[in-house]
């Protein structure tokens, strides 16, 4: 598979390059850009995995996230900038979704056909149950009733406002996890789950590919991003359906791929870190910074969710904090997960 993703890159950004200044049929442009940055994705991945063996799990998991939502990040701003606030917000709802439902269906799916019950940290579990009724319950469903009767300026006020108090707590958070509270929650299963291995990189060799990685991927969104009108009307694909699986899927294949494998050396607490915690990472630290960031260019985005994207993150959370709050897992509640992924992508293709 290493050998598949590099060839992959080695033809792909070469081509992404030399497609865009010849011009090339957009749907080939699209198709040549999300494999390159899936590809460039895997090299992020491999690169924190490494970092994680030397950090630890819970620092770990914090950078799989942090860079494997880097990728978003960044095509979400380039988005913004060509004024495309629905791609936006809909590629945040594909990835507190995709992550919740699919990446952690997978891994536990993954994982419990190897194992018969994995474990992982039920003091993180019920730690992150909390954050997650918080960072999609509160400041994304509340905020959609006090707007009914909102002017713009006064929806953009609002969503400045939460954005700030999102940041705030998601530092806090951090604070909590990696400082004042680094321990104390350390369990029995944790440290069994935790195997000896040397990293695949350096520290300094995984740093520098992280660093180009998230160059050469941020150079590839830019391109993405322009192949998403035309490629839409050949598809039939609508704005809504583009960024919740398309944009969502690519932007988060890092992590897609980081959390299955950890999932499958039976390193649960790793895995679910990637997934929640990358979940909590898009809910209360890049939707608000995307707000702020927005305010840059002419057209601000207000933190405002359709009715069907917040139903499927709410049913997403909801679904997750009943599954996960336990600290096992198995193959079927992967299975569930998957199940309900699938069953909300057919709604918004279907929309």
């Amino acid at each position: 598979m290493k050998k598949i993703f590099l060839i992959i890159l080695i033809v792909g950004l070469p081509f992404s390059v030399i497609g865009s200044i010849f011009h090339l049929p957009s749907l080939l442009m699209f198709a040549v850009y999300c494999l390159t940055i899936i590809a460039l994705a895997s090299f992020m991945g491999r690169a924190t995995e490494s970092l994680t063996i030397v950090a630890g799990p819970r620092i770990g998991g914090l950078l799989n996230a942090t860079f494997g939502n880097a990728v978003e990040l960044i095509i979400s701003i380039f988005s913004l900038k060509a004024g495309l606030i629905g791609v936006v917000l809909a590629s945040l709802t594909g990835s507190v979704i995709g992550n919740l439902l699919l990446v952690l269906g997978l891994s536990f799916f993954m994982g419990g056909l190897k194992f018969k019950v994995q474990k992982f940290n039920v003091y993180d579990a019920r730690h992150n149950s909390g954050l997650l009724m918080f960072a999609v319950i509160v400041a994304f469903v509340i905020p959609e009733m006090f707007t009914q009767n909102m002017s713009e300026t006064k929806t953009i006020s609002l969503s400045i406002g939460i954005s700030i108090i999102m940041i705030l707590l998601y530092l806090a958070a951090l604070f909590f996890k990696l400082v004042t509270h680094r321990g104390v929650y350390h369990t029995q299963e944790s440290e069994e789950n935790i195997e000896q291995e040397e990293p695949e990189w350096s520290k300094g060799r995984a740093t520098l590919v992280l660093a180009l990685a998230t160059l050469a991927v941020a150079y590839t969104s830019e391109r993405l991003v322009h192949t998403f009108d035309a490629v839409g009307e050949q598809l039939g694909w609508s704005e809504l359906f583009i960024g919740i699986i398309i944009v969502a899927i690519v932007g988060n294949a890092a992590e897609h791929a980081s959390a299955v494998l950890m999932a499958m050396k039976n390193k649960m607490d790793v895995a679910v870190e990637i997934a929640v915690g990358s979940t909590l990472q898009i809910a209360m630290f890049v939707a608000p910074i995307l707000v702020l960031v927005s305010l840059l260019f002419p057209v601000s985005m207000p933190l405002v969710f359709t009715m069907p994207e917040i139903i499927a993150m709410a049913t997403s959370v909801l679904l997750t904090i009943i599954i996960a709050n336990d600290g096992e897992s198995n193959w079927f509640e992967g299975a569930t997960l998957l199940a309900a992924y699938l069953i909300m992508g057919i709604g918004f293709y279907l929309l």
